[in-house]
């Protein structure tokens, strides 16, 4: 019996390359949408392999793609964190009159 390639682990592991890539690079916290993605590509992969895992090759791709997903979706949640913290100061900064001399 031929195996075949197991249908959404090469989408799995795209998105969750695609999430951590953003996050670090250009997109920092809209990384999360491709972090989703990602994770539900490989629920839905995970689940038809597990019905018939004779059938299907590529499940180490699955595995992949989930981990890089969670990394991608932990990085961009800190960036999110640095990103509400920084213009918390910022605002903080401005709301006490600059250096808060009131003169």
């Amino acid at each position: 019996m031929s195996q075949n390639p197991l249908p959404g682990a090469s989408n799995a592991l795209t998105m969750g390359i695609i999430s951590l890539v953003g996050a670090f690079i250009c997109c920092g916290p809209f990384a999360i949408i491709f972090s989703i993605i990602g994770l539900s590509s490989a629920k839905k992969a995970e689940k038809l392999y597990m019905a018939n895992p004779e059938m299907y090759t590529g499940y180490e791709n699955v595995k992949t793609g989930r981990i890089l997903s969670y990394i991608g979706m932990a990085v961009a949640l800190i960036y999110l964190i640095f990103i509400i913290l920084y213009f918390g100061a910022i605002i903080a900064f401005i709301g006490t009159d600059g250096f808060g001399s009131g003169l």
